[in-house]
């Protein structure tokens, strides 16, 4: 009975150690992913800021092409896109361009609901003949998430990188294709 009693403390230990640790651990998550295409700076931001082509390079339209999409706004900062999607790996959300330095970068800012929200980046810098498309991520794992769920959110965030790197490498192949075709 000491023994269990024992195993039962350091369990309960453990346990307490781990959801501590997920108030403490960094919860800011940064996710990048570039590629090199062989097309004038002007030319790939002409596909990146105006949600209106977003649909023939994003690798979330494939996902559900049935999702029902919103833009509104003319291209450039202010234009906003909202989906919606029975697919849980399309979701719902909304994205709106919030700063430009054309054709050098964009950003803009995510609002995923209950998932949190983020900001989003585009740096575009000549290369050879060519364009360096950097496209990064950057959110905090616990903000807009209830207490009680942040260290759920927090260990979540150290996954990130894995969850979201292969869907923006298959973006930037996609927006390579597209720009060099």
């Amino acid at each position: 009975m000491v023994l269990l009693t024992k195993i039962f403390g350091v369990l309960v230990g453990l346990i307490v150690v781990v959801v501590g640790a997920g108030f403490v651990l960094p919860s800011t998550v940064h996710v990048e992913r570039e590629i090199v295409i062989n097309a004038q700076p002007d030319d790939v931001f002409a596909l990146i800021s105006d949600f209106n082509e977003w649909d023939a390079w994003s690798p979330w339209a494939k996902l559900d092409p049935d999702a029902d999409m919103t833009i509104e706004g003319g291209a450039g900062i202010g234009q906003t896109m909202s989906w919606s999607s029975e697919n849980p790996q399309v979701g719902s959300g909304s994205q709106e361009i919030v700063a430009m330095d054309a054709p050098n970068s964009l950003k803009t800012y995510l609002d995923l609901g209950e998932m949190g929200v983020a900001d989003a980046s585009f740096a575009l810098t000549p290369e050879n003949d060519g364009t360096r498309v950097v496209w990064s991520l950057d959110t905090d794992s616990r903000e807009r998430v209830p207490l009680v769920k942040q260290p759920i959110s927090t260990y979540f965030g150290f996954f990130m990188d894995a969850m979201l790197g292969g869907d923006y490498e298959t973006g930037l192949q996609n927006l390579k294709s597209l720009a060099e075709s």
